[in-house]
């Protein structure tokens, strides 16, 4: 549980949801239903990964919420009823190899871009964000594959990694709603 003195959450987790009704709102429900964080009331925060905090698995993570519990999460969400629009969210974590040093968390939210690109633009802002506050020197021109390999073999990030959704929406007026996050959960 978070420390009420402190609230420096000690585990997180990474999860997604899409989904669709004629309500904006319950496609917004819907999607927090499919991602298992629609039990608690999110409070988003800004995009700090805490010292110390250990990724657990959305299995792991999702046992640990309370149905009502105040829950600490970056949410990046996309939402849409224009037949045909694609929505994307997508967030992007990025380590560091000392576990005592914050790392960082991007949100990214688009429209027309699919998934895949999204989670690597996602995991891109993150590292570089982390890179700076390291003073790993980077060229921002550089290819993202180039620049993970540099970064890793520079030894201060551990690890960088993304969770990304997209979908479109349907002809029948109804909205989609997509939903990434990382949520606090201990």
């Amino acid at each position: 549980m978070i420390d009420p003195n402190n609230f420096l959450p000690s585990k997180a987790f990474l999860t997604k949801g899409i989904g669709r009704h004629r309500e904006k709102l319950t496609s917004f429900e819907e999607a927090l239903r499919e991602a298992g964080i629609a039990q608690v009331n999110i409070v988003r925060v800004s995009s700090i990964w805490p010292p110390h905090c250990e990724l657990v698995s959305r299995e792991e993570g999702v046992k640990l919420l309370n149905p009502g519990q105040i829950t600490f999460a970056v949410v990046a969400e996309a939402q849409t009823n224009e037949p045909s629009r694609l929505g994307t969210a997508a967030i992007g974590l990025a380590v560091p190899a000392d576990p005592s040093h914050h790392g960082y968390i991007s949100e990214h939210h688009a429209f027309g871009q699919r998934h895949e690109p999204a989670g690597d633009y996602a995991e891109d802002l993150a590292a570089s964000m982390l890179a700076t506050v390291l003073g790993v020197p980077f060229d921002p021109d550089q290819a993202w594959d180039e620049r993970r390999e540099q970064w890793r073999l520079s030894g201060q990030i551990v690890d960088s990694m993304n969770i990304s959704c997209s979908a479109e929406a349907q002809d029948d007026g109804r909205w989609v709603t997509v939903v990434s996050a990382a949520v606090f959960c201990g």
